[in-house]
């Protein structure tokens, strides 16, 4: 498996792995204290394993060769799976979540305290720390040199559904102590209503954040800029381009592009190459020995020049590549 598709593997495993334990847990926990926050935590543990799911699927289905019905490859399904997944987030999570804390609050209820319920809250947050820290070591391993709001940019869509996700679990947590402590301490089950708003509203910004994040690689985003200027200068440097006219691209995967330019060719510069291996002097002699041998020289040099502008077009293509490993594919046009 290569870097850019195994990239974001593993912190979404353990991911996977921590929200099962959390939701069963967090599920017993809600159960014996009856209370709303805890409820939405379990719900929110839950969604988070089938989001985590979801996007395992897709970074498993993305692996896939291409064929013939997709000839660039299965790159955009972990894309798609993301984008299904961060919908999940927002309809599962916080939708469930902001029902029943409108219901708790408007109908507050005794929340009965447990030592359980703290224990339970303390191993969530281990749990949930450790798949964080994941997900960060992650993104440091692939951006070193880069901020955190760069990294956070240039991230895969599932290590930074991870790492947004299990950075809202462990706010959650807090959160969730915090409320039913408070209702505890004033006797207003309201506050524990108020929690499970909080986390609602938290998944919902999260969920947002990750349908932008994936959207843009579905419909098709394009390569960095730097990246494109770069590639620009590779073109506009061969003395064989007179000047680029269009230039497009699209990441078809993670970190895998594909681009396509339209060109105009300079002559001067292809028949200086052209007459550089070729005796003129020879054909100019053959030639002029009858109107048969000017038509054999003719057709002898109008099929060496395709042929020359194809050779040009695959050094052209290579020198790309060498220095962008990941541009799989470039479709270069002559106008």
């Amino acid at each position: 498996m290569s870097h850019s598709h195994a990239q974001g593997h593993a912190p979404v495993v353990i991911a996977l792995v921590g929200n099962v334990v959390v939701t069963a847990i967090k599920s017993a926990a809600a159960a014996v204290s009856g209370s709303s926050v805890m409820f939405s935590e379990a719900v929110h543990s839950f969604a988070d394993t089938l989001n985590q799911l979801l996007l395992l699927i897709g970074l498993q289905r993305s692996t896939k060769r291409a064929d013939e019905s997709h000839e660039y490859g299965y790159g955009i399904e972990r894309f798609f799976f993301g984008l299904i997944s961060a919908c999940g987030i927002f309809f599962i999570g916080a939708g469930v979540n902001a029902l029943h804390g409108f219901e708790a609050f408007l109908r507050p209820e005794v929340v009965e305290i447990s030592p359980l319920v703290f224990v339970v809250l303390a191993v969530s947050a281990c749990v949930e720390s450790y798949a964080l820290y994941a997900a960060a070591r992650e993104l440091s391993t692939a951006y070193p040199k880069l901020s955190w709001r760069e990294r956070i940019e240039r991230s895969d869509s599932s290590t930074l559904a991870v790492l947004l996700e299990d950075s809202v679990a462990v706010f959650g947590i807090l959160v969730a102590a915090g409320s039913i402590a408070m209702a505890e301490l004033t006797g207003n089950g309201r506050w524990d209503g108020a929690g499970s708003l909080i986390i609602a509203a938290l998944l919902a910004v999260v969920a947002v954040t990750l349908i932008l994040k994936n959207r843009s690689y579905v419909i098709g985003r394009a390569m960095p800029e730097e990246m494109r200027d770069e590639v620009l200068e590779i073109l506009n440097a061969e003395p064989c381009i007179e000047k680029v006219l269009d230039f497009r691209s699209s990441e078809i995967g993670l970190c895998v592009y594909r681009i396509k330019c339209d060109v105009e060719f300079n002559g001067s510069a292809l028949a200086r190459e052209l007459f550089e291996d070729w005796s003129v002097a020879d054909q100019f002699e053959e030639a002029t020995e009858s109107v048969e041998s000017f038509k054999r020289a003719m057709i002898d040099s109008l099929d060496r020049i395709p042929r020359l502008i194809g050779q040009r077009i695959d050094a052209i293509e290579t020198r790309v590549r060498e220095r962008f490993p990941e541009i799989q594919h470039i479709d270069i046009e002559i106008n």
